[in-house]
């Protein structure tokens, strides 16, 4: 899990910082605004490439995991994936217990204001919070509190 967050979360975020990457590959990705399940794996081919199949292969390499010890860690992250960009954060879900990084925290990077922000994914938050990327939604802005022409702080 480490392995494969570290790759994707610096190749991700490269992918935001270089005009070029992100303009050709990445903004493919980005078209969805409000994300969707079935809109996590819809990306450029290259992105697929670089982030999902090296990144893949360099978890099962490095880790040393068996062939069908692998078969369930990328079962699993795949679900973990398309449910961060769901859009729903439901009561009870075993994502939420166990990861911070889960759909309400990956929709903020999907957002206008976000996208500088909340660049970890599938599994943890380490880089974000180590890197000062980490954004997070206060309750106020949960709940819809926030009267109109009020400031957030």
């Amino acid at each position: 899990m480490v392995v494969v967050d570290t790759w994707q979360y610096f190749l991700h975020r490269y992918m935001h910082e270089n005009k070029f990457l992100y303009q050709h590959i990445h903004s493919l990705h980005h078209r969805l605004v409000v994300p969707y399940a079935f809109g996590a794996l819809y990306n450029h081919p290259v992105e697929g490439l670089l982030a999902d199949t090296i990144g893949g292969a360099l978890s099962f390499l490095l880790s040393g995991m068996s062939p069908r010890t692998s078969i369930f860690f990328f079962s699993f992250a795949t679900l973990k994936t398309v449910y961060d960009h769901c859009g729903l954060v439901l009561p009870g879900n075993p994502f939420h217990i166990f990861f911070r990084n889960n759909s309400a925290y990956h929709d903020i990077h999907h957002q206008l204001y976000g996208t500088k922000y909340n660049y970890s994914q599938p599994f943890f938050v380490m880089w974000d919070r180590i890197l000062g990327m980490c954004l997070i939604r206060s309750r106020r802005e949960k709940k819809g509190a926030l009267k109109h022409g009020q400031r957030k702080s």
